[in-house]
């Protein structure tokens, strides 16, 4: 398909040289005392406001930088129809400054719920009213809850990304039980991801139904990229979960494609680290952490290969 998500995403990693995205999770206990200040927390409106001004002034310092960026949807939802409002002024504003938008709100149903949630989310405005260039999707309820998406994407030049192999450490409860084929049920809704794809790849050789993959499974990361070679895997856990470059080295492919990886915390709250203490501007505290991050996937894995 012309135009569609995989190549837009390829575009935009070799045009920044990096596969890194930043994932947006506002925390108000987290958020620098210059947004903070002696706002009243029990004001969801007010807290609003400061989310989105958080954000935004995230992806002033990012924009530059990296691909594109991940809201979390949870952060927004909690603060109700303010909180909505927020998420889709960053989202506006996140496209403006030539990001794509990943919205990470592990959407999944079945029939026209799925489609009102794969209407709802994934198209560029006017297509749809978020206007996400993709969507972070659960495939539990079954092959034909994804179907819905495939379909969008495939009218709309979206994509979405499959959870496949996730961080979270409890994931090992359903994702890693053997079913009677004997493969784990992760493996399993690889091959599903993998099929879907196969019949909408783009010019790099890559579909627009990504896989999510954790960092924190370095093992599983460098198996999956192997059961998976026309799919993108967006990878969480790198920085405050625990993951490192080395984990996520398996995920690529040797030219340095095939993986988004994202940090959020280690990056968006950057001036709380030690080694940045000494800054007096939370934002530049935010762009040292990216710069770094970019540096050190450029040096453990083959990311590196972007720069030549």
């Amino acid at each position: 398909m012309e135009n569609q998500f995989a190549d837009r995403l390829i575009a935009a990693i070799q045009s920044k040289q990096t596969p890194l995205i930043v994932g947006l999770d506002p925390r108000w206990d987290q958020l620098p005392p210059a947004i903070r200040k002696d706002l009243e927390p029990a004001d969801w409106n007010v807290k609003a406001a400061a989310y989105q001004q958080f954000c935004c002034e995230i992806i002033d310092a990012v924009c530059g930088m990296v691909p594109a960026v991940k809201p979390q949807a949870a952060f927004f939802e909690q603060l109700g129809p303010a909180g909505m409002a927020a998420l889709a002024h960053v989202v506006d504003y996140a496209q403006q400054n030539q990001l794509l938008v990943i919205m990470d709100a592990k959407r999944g149903d079945i029939g026209s719920t799925a489609q009102a949630y794969a209407a709802g989310f994934l198209g560029r405005k006017p297509t749809s009213p978020w206007g996400c260039d993709s969507l972070t999707v659960n495939p539990y309820l079954g092959a034909d809850s994804l179907q819905p998406f495939v379909e969008q994407c495939r009218i709309t030049g979206a994509g979405i990304f499959v959870l496949v192999k996730t961080s979270n450490p409890g994931s090992q409860t359903l994702q890693e039980q053997v079913v009677e084929s004997g493969t784990p049920v992760y493996q399993q809704v690889a091959q599903m991801v993998q099929e879907l794809n196969s019949a909408h790849l783009g010019q790099h050789g890559y579909g627009s139904i990504g896989a999510v993959v954790g960092a924190t499974y370095p093992q599983q990361l460098a198996e999956l990229r192997q059961l998976m070679p026309n799919t993108i895997f967006l990878v969480p856990g790198l920085g405050a979960q625990g993951g490192t470059a080395a984990d996520v080295a398996g995920g690529f492919d040797p030219q340095g494609l095939g993986a988004v990886v994202n940090s959020s915390r280690a990056i968006i709250f950057a001036y709380e680290r030690e080694e940045y203490s000494g800054m007096n501007d939370w934002q530049a505290a935010v762009e040292r952490a990216t710069e770094e991050t970019i540096a050190q996937l450029a040096e453990g894995t083959p990311a590196g290969q972007l720069r030549k």
